[in-house]
């Protein structure tokens, strides 16, 4: 019984460490700028479509770092390590830094620390998880993204109150605090395997290299990207949109981080999708759901029309990326990890397209709903092209 105890508390810890570096890395690192850059603009230390510059070098900065994962040696936990302080100290450098070049490479920077903290956080606590025998908390770590995003958008605003520097360096200084209290777990990640545990999670039976596999990859690739795309333009953009649909209203504010603590159900329930069900129609189902959440922005723009959009945006957000790197280990097995980087960088690039079309576009015409209709409309035709995908196979499979 103490062995599994043991077992049980070092998953939980595995789990939660997990859980506040994605907070860190993600919520922090990679989206602090959706609740500052309302800020930014109303000082004018931008405009809009500088701002939209800012958010796609950081996604860009995401897509390099995803892509080189592959190529590096170091590990895990260094990476985690070393990601999550420089994370925070790029967050205090846009305080401290005034010039737009110095904001572009932080933003970058910032971009390819979260890309690779999440690539290794996810590998080491996945590995965790299975050597304690606890796969069932992955939706914990998971919930990290949303914890993090939540975080942003109260104490952004709340710390912009003194000015966006201000608001940059504390989110800076909540990072390091965040980041000292989980520092000693990662060196968890060299103990072994508990006994009786399995060191790696078992094999899974993918299909053989067939024609039929190969066009399944494709479109998963292709359709991915266009889950990147379709939710980064709210993602970056929620509390302007928000400001210039009600003006004056103390609501706006709120929006953003509410749309994190939907992610986090979302994370929870998605781990729990039985691994029997399809992933092209679960994916099918959570684009849907974001088309729905991004058109009320447009089509209800109010309290509770953006309230309800942001619920609908939010909640599939992790379940999306789950789903799909559970559809390329079906594809490929344990062989998957190639299909993945192709399928992550296809969503960056989704996420780097997204504001430099969005934002000129809303500066020209002071709106931004022809963007948020277009990303709508990605979404729509990623979801109906999934069930047509998922149809199809089913047909192939009754003959």
């Amino acid at each position: 019984m103490s062995g599994v105890g043991q077992n049980r508390r070092g998953a939980w810890r595995a789990a939660l460490a997990c859980m506040v570096t994605l907070a860190v890395a993600m919520g922090l690192g990679r989206f602090a700028f959706t609740p500052m850059l309302p800020i930014m603009l109303h000082e004018g230390k931008l405009q809009l479509e500088a701002g939209g510059v800012l958010a796609s070098l950081n996604y860009l900065g995401y897509f390099l770092g995803a892509v080189s994962c592959a190529a590096i040696g170091i590990k895990a936990k260094s990476m985690v390590r070393g990601g999550l302080a420089a994370t925070a100290v790029l967050l205090v450098g846009m305080g401290v830094l005034h010039s737009f070049t110095s904001w572009g490479i932080l933003r970058a920077a910032a971009g390819v620390m979260s890309a690779w903290v999440f690539v290794f956080a996810s590998g080491w606590g996945l590995r965790r998880l299975a050597e304690t025998n606890s796969p069932a908390l992955a939706g914990v770590i998971y919930t990290g993204p949303g914890i993090g995003i939540a975080m942003t958008g109260l104490l952004g605003g709340a710390l912009g109150g003194w000015g966006s520097e201000a608001g940059w360096i504390g989110l800076g200084v909540l990072a390091l605090v965040l980041v000292a209290l989980i520092w000693r777990i990662f060196d968890d990640g060299d103990l072994p395997a508990a006994s009786g545990s399995t060191a790696a999670p078992p094999a899974a039976a993918g299909p053989a290299a067939s024609a039929s596999a190969r066009s399944d990859a494709i479109w998963l690739v292709a359709l991915y990207g266009l889950a990147g795309f379709g939710y980064i333009i709210t993602a970056t953009f929620l509390p302007v949109i928000a400001r210039q649909a009600l003006p004056g209203s103390p609501w706006p504010d709120f929006f953003w981080p509410l749309f994190g603590l939907a992610i986090i159900p979302g994370a929870l329930i998605g781990a729990r999708a039985p691994i029997h069900w399809d992933n092209r129609l679960l994916l099918a189902v959570a684009y849907a759901l974001q088309a729905l959440g991004v058109v009320l922005s447009v089509a209800w723009p109010t309290i509770t029309g953006f309230a309800l959009g942001s619920l609908l945006l939010g909640m599939p957000f992790t379940a999306i990326t789950l789903f799909a790197m559970r559809d390329a280990r079906r594809l490929r097995g344990n062989a998957a990890a190639g299909l993945i980087g192709y399928a992550t960088a296809s969503y960056g690039v989704g996420q780097i397209i997204g504001p430099l079309f969005a934002a000129p576009l809303a500066q020209r015409t002071g709106s931004f709903q022809l963007p948020l209709l277009v990303a709508a409309a990605a979404l729509a035709l990623g979801s109906v092209l999934f069930a047509l995908v998922w149809s199809r196979s089913r047909r192939r499979q009754a003959f």
